[in-house]
């Protein structure tokens, strides 16, 4: 019940175009401990935060010889939008003439300068967020809704091997700062010691381009097709089994497979091949014995040649 009303807060905030969470710091350390290779003499952009008050920003500043970064630049959507941009020595803030939405021309301009973005973006505008990351061409590191996955322009991006998951996503984020005006819903939904209210979703993820060990690690198959084919029906409409969970694919399969989406958390590229979300051979969604399950990826095992199961 928790959950379910933490996730209807996030519905509600989508219809509304009400976009307010805000990342804590401790989650942002969490993941950006394992990237710090890739921002040497790198422009990142946050182009989704109020210099004052955001985490983002916050984290860059005070990791910036760390990181031995060139620049961090920080954007805020207002009536009167404005940036703050530091380079080592003191943060300079500045006006747009405009909002400052990252949409914006002069958003863009400081989009174009930069070499990788860091954000948490509107989730009620996620597919055009990502979509001009993709366009300029930028590496990125941000945070969307697990089901942006099933967005088929994020997908596309995943199977392309132009985009994957970060290394932490569900409870692996453990919440959000929200304005004062939000209700605190759920179990998990507290006020930290800095007085911060903070609601828990624990149904988001990281997505990013930026290289991490997890996507070259291969999933640790221990369980046999052969000889447990009831425990993994076909489905009606494409030849291929059906997996419950991602631990139960098993060794000995060379054909496909329809597994969860939050396989997509553990898939490494070189086992195994993306083939399609969703559609079975008639363009309708995977049914077994007349009976739809929750989304499936279908994916198969590079390891082993392609043979008729």
């Amino acid at each position: 019940m928790a959950r379910k009303a933490t996730n209807n807060l996030l519905q509600k905030a989508k219809k509304s175009k009400n976009d307010e969470f805000y990342t804590q710091l401790s989650d942002i350390e969490k993941e950006l401990q394992y990237y710090k290779s890739h921002f040497e003499n790198k422009i990142v952009y946050c182009n989704c935060d109020d210099p004052y008050t955001s985490n983002f920003f916050k984290y860059f500043v005070s990791n910036f010889e760390e990181l031995r970064l060139k620049k961090v630049i920080a954007a805020c959507c207002a009536e009167k939008g404005f940036f703050a941009e530091y380079a080592g020595e003191k943060i300079a803030v500045s006006y747009f003439k405009g909002d400052g939405d990252f949409r914006s021309a002069e958003s863009i301009t400081l989009l174009k300068q930069s070499d990788i973005v860091v954000t948490n973006p509107p989730f009620s505008l996620f597919r055009e967020y990502v979509a001009q990351l993709v366009e300029y061409q930028k590496q990125f590191l941000i945070i969307g809704n697990i089901n942006a996955i099933t967005y088929k322009e994020i997908f596309k991006l995943i199977q392309e091997n132009k985009a994957w998951l970060g290394i932490h996503l569900g409870r692996g984020i453990s919440g959000f700062i929200v304005p004062q005006h939000y209700e605190l819903y759920g179990t998990e939904a507290r006020i930290d010691a800095s007085g911060n209210r903070i609601v828990s979703p624990n149904n988001c993820l990281w997505l990013t381009n930026l290289d991490n060990f997890k996507r070259h690690e291969d999933i640790v198959l221990t369980k046999n097709y052969f000889g447990n084919e009831n425990n993994y029906p076909q489905y009606d409409n494409y030849n291929g089994i059906h997996i419950d969970k991602t631990e139960n694919i098993p060794s000995d399969y060379t054909g496909y497979m329809g597994v969860p989406i939050t396989f997509l958390h553990k898939f490494n590229p070189n086992q195994f091949e993306i083939v399609k979300f969703r559609k079975g051979d008639n363009e309708k969604d995977l049914s077994i014995n007349g009976k739809y399950p929750y989304f499936r990826i279908l994916v198969r095992n590079k390891r082993y040649p392609l043979v008729n199961c």
